[in-house]
């Protein structure tokens, strides 16, 4: 569709940056741009303030009808449920629906031959960073983007035919590729782990909305999937070539571990990549991230010194267990993205063993997610549980109670400032505070990222 002049409405324009950059890049191509959010002003202030002066009409704090069927084309934020009554009054007056990513492949010289899309519950955003990180070493023009709180389509200009597109994908994201058939052409899922249950039927129906990244590609096209991770041996059998990774195991294709070395075999030849006592990040987790972004930069062309070099220099991603300080013996980290069990199961397992003791920030907002393997764990390898009030934590408190855990609890906080404050009164020399929520952030924050950002600023305040 050619935009210029169409009435183009945004459905959500959401505080990630992403609606943002999706209205402004429509009043670019001449669109007669209206954006529709619940949310009111002053919650979307930072969006406003950053598209103020362009032609946009605003309807907040409500939606209406009209604004639907007076459209040419809708474009529907991912936050925006599918099962939302006005995208089923769209397709009642067969008004076209798009997202951003499926604008954005459709503009792309190449289509989705040319990205490379990741996704997963855990670990999408280290992998895609850490698999760009390795393309750029070979190409220089290669493009981030997708999940990451930037717009894809205002990337556009950069990206000519030989360009890599390297995309993280949510499984809300993935939803714009239905409609058109379409899945990129190397891709990956790192893992699936129960999560946004509340808005999937059950872990089942989240799995499929992860299995549209390969659903539609064609033979000549691959698919790195992790097989320590059960899940994802049991998905439908791919169209394209499967490429399998692995921690704990030798593979006779794939890549995989074997000691301290992360190893490539392909087509009859095998790699030494790097040695895992040189990588950065610490956590089993991390070196299952460095084998499906090897994999990916290998069948994509990249030479084992790009891979190497890359994997070598990675130092991690802000909010995903990320080093704040260390004060007085004690470390800090900054852990905010871990909205789900799992997460937090993963940096408790990482840290544990280099630590004294864990004192664990957590508690949120509900995803219809159980605690009770994350309550065992939490009782066996945390010494101080501080938690924060959210429609999940009375949840959570039951789940430690039921596994003798009550007493962990220090206290239970609708103040960050005094949570964080307290962690550093009961910390001791040696021990890591780990803000690690395993819950949304939605209620006391606008969302994790504000989170992370508040605990990174009361920490460097401490005395």
């Amino acid at each position: 569709m050619d935009l210029h002049n169409k009435r183009v409405l945004v459905f959500g324009l959401g505080v990630h940056g992403g609606g943002e950059g999706v209205a402004r890049w429509l009043v670019k191509q001449g669109a007669r741009v209206t954006v529709t959010d619940l949310k009111r002003a002053e919650e979307l202030q930072p969006a406003l303030d950053a598209l103020r002066g362009l032609p946009i009409e605003y309807v907040l704090g409500e939606h209406r009808a009209q604004d639907f069927l007076n459209a040419d084309l809708i474009v529907r934020n991912p936050a925006v449920p599918r099962e939302s009554q006005w995208l089923a009054l769209a397709r009642e007056h067969n008004i076209p629906v798009e997202m951003e990513m499926s604008l954005f492949v459709a503009r792309l010289p190449r289509g989705a031959a040319q990205v490379i899309g990741i996704t997963g519950t855990k670990g999408k955003t280290t992998t895609t960073l850490m698999t760009g990180a390795m393309l750029q070493r070979a190409n220089p023009k290669t493009v981030i983007a997708g999940n990451l709180r930037v717009s894809a389509l205002e990337l556009l200009d950069q990206i000519d035919a030989d360009t890599p597109v390297v995309l993280e994908l949510s499984s809300w994201q993935l939803e714009a590729f239905v409609p058109h058939r379409i899945s990129p052409h190397l891709a990956a899922i790192t893992n699936i782990f129960p999560d946004h249950l509340n808005r999937y039927r059950d872990l089942d129906d989240y799995a499929q909305a992860k299995h549209v990244i390969f659903r539609y590609q064609q033979p000549n096209d691959f698919v790195v999937l992790n097989f320590d991770n059960r899940i994802l041996t049991r998905l439908p059998r791919a169209m394209g070539r499967v490429v399998w990774t692995s921690a704990t195991r030798a593979l006779k294709e794939g890549a995989y571990r074997d000691g301290d070395w992360l190893m490539w075999r392909w087509e009859g030849a095998t790699h030494n990549i790097a040695r895992v006592s040189e990588l950065r990040m610490p956590g089993e987790h991390n070196i299952a991230n460095a084998l499906v972004a090897s994999a990916l930069a290998f069948l994509w062309g990249a030479s084992p010194t790009h891979v190497a070099e890359a994997l070598r220099e990675f130092g991690g991603v802000p909010h995903r267990q990320e080093l704040v300080r260390e004060l007085d013996g004690v470390r800090y980290i900054n852990d905010t993205t871990a909205t789900a069990p799992a997460a937090t199961l993963a940096a408790i397992e990482t840290f544990a063993p280099m630590a004294r003791g864990i004192v664990l920030i957590a508690g949120g907002a509900d995803k219809s997610l159980d605690f009770a393997e994350l309550a065992r764990v939490i009782v066996q390898r945390v010494r101080a549980v501080i938690l924060l009030e959210g429609s999940a934590t009375d949840k959570f408190a039951r789940a430690l109670e039921q596994v003798g855990g009550a007493a962990l609890i220090v206290g239970r906080f609708d103040d960050f400032e005094r949570a964080v404050r307290t962690s550093r009164e009961i910390a001791r020399a040696g021990e890591i505070v780990l803000l690690s929520p395993a819950c949304a952030s939605f209620g006391m924050f606008a969302n994790e990222f504000e989170r992370g950002e508040l605990f990174k600023d009361i920490v460097r305040r401490l005395r």
